[in-house]
């Protein structure tokens, strides 16, 4: 494989993986506050249409952006009523936010399926660092949202684990009783995050229809919210580590592209069922409390919080 393939495959792994990155990001803002959210495929579809239909009717991707981004917002505050007011069960909650996302979407835009969208997100090169030799090419000849996520995951580590207001986050997702009792609202903490990690989610929908595709179709996210879950616990609940496993997720789909034109004998139908197949496995491991303890989850993680029961 000479280098100019390579340099093709990982700068199209940058671009398949950020609308993963996006939701995984979310997911582990939602996480660490102690708040399963399974609802992100539908949240990813809700932006990805909302955004695409204001996008085209305003002729701005960055509307379209915002309007997707209060979508997924929207769907995530209905979770967290249902799971840090009501108490409902979290699974139920998110699977069902899902299936209420994907038949959504497929309503709204029915009349929107294959219509190009007249103005996508453009790539931008950065100057100087795009004529970097190798990395300039793969890492800085993208479209504005890759580059926000640059921006992004840096940020949220160290609003993470360098704060006061992280270390409340992740005080609330590891034992709301003693945060409640240290005067942090655990309540309004879950919902913030929760709703926060919703946007990310619309966010990383919008990426599809705005840019990667870019056009509506439906089930456009083809499981990437399923994918961003698993990958959170892969990531071990860090932001930086989600930004190499959303890449590796990414490149996957690219090296099967890559392969099917050089006409190589293996499968590419294999090829792209392999985050799929990582995660099914991720998402049995998650039923192991003990398995979760050791990789650093949030102890409080899918448990719902009663302030009576103290």
């Amino acid at each position: 494989m000479n280098q100019e393939i390579l340099v093709a495959i990982l700068a199209t792994a940058v671009t398949a993986g950020t609308p993963i990155l996006y939701a995984a990001l979310g997911e582990i803002l939602a996480e660490r506050a102690g708040v399963l959210n399974l609802g992100v495929e539908g949240m990813m579809l809700a932006g990805a249409v909302s955004g695409f239909i204001f996008a085209t009717k305003t002729s701005s991707p960055w509307t379209g952006l915002l309007i997707a981004m209060l979508a997924g917002g929207l769907l995530a505050a209905i979770h967290a009523f249902l799971t840090v007011t009501l108490k409902a069960n979290q699974v139920v909650s998110g699977l069902a936010l899902t299936m209420f996302g994907t038949g959504l979407s497929g309503y709204i835009g029915k009349s929107y399926v294959g219509m190009p969208l007249p103005v996508p997100f453009h790539k931008v090169s950065v100057p100087v660092l795009s004529d970097i030799p190798f990395i300039g090419p793969v890492l800085f000849n993208h479209d504005p949202m890759v580059y926000l996520s640059y921006i992004l995951v840096p940020v949220l580590w160290f609003f993470i684990f360098r704060t006061r207001s992280g270390l409340h986050l992740r005080a609330v997702g590891e034992n709301p009783a003693a945060a409640d009792s240290m005067g942090i609202n655990v309540f309004l903490t879950r919902y913030i995050y929760v709703i926060i990690g919703g946007m990310l989610a619309g966010m990383g929908g919008a990426y599809l229809s705005l840019h990667y595709v870019p056009s509506w179709m439906e089930n456009i996210t083809a499981g990437r919210g399923w994918i961003a879950v698993a990958l959170v616990i892969f990531a071990t609940w860090n932001p930086v580590n989600a930004l190499w496993g959303s890449y590796f997720f990414g490149g996957i789909d690219a090296l099967g592209f890559r392969l099917q034109t050089m006409n190589v004998t293996i499968s590419p139908h294999f090829l792209k069922m392999l985050p799929y197949l990582f995660t099914v496995v991720v998402l049995v491991l998650v039923t192991k409390r003990n398995m979760l303890n050791r990789i650093g989850s949030p102890r409080a993680l899918g448990l719902p919080y009663d302030r009576e029961e103290r």
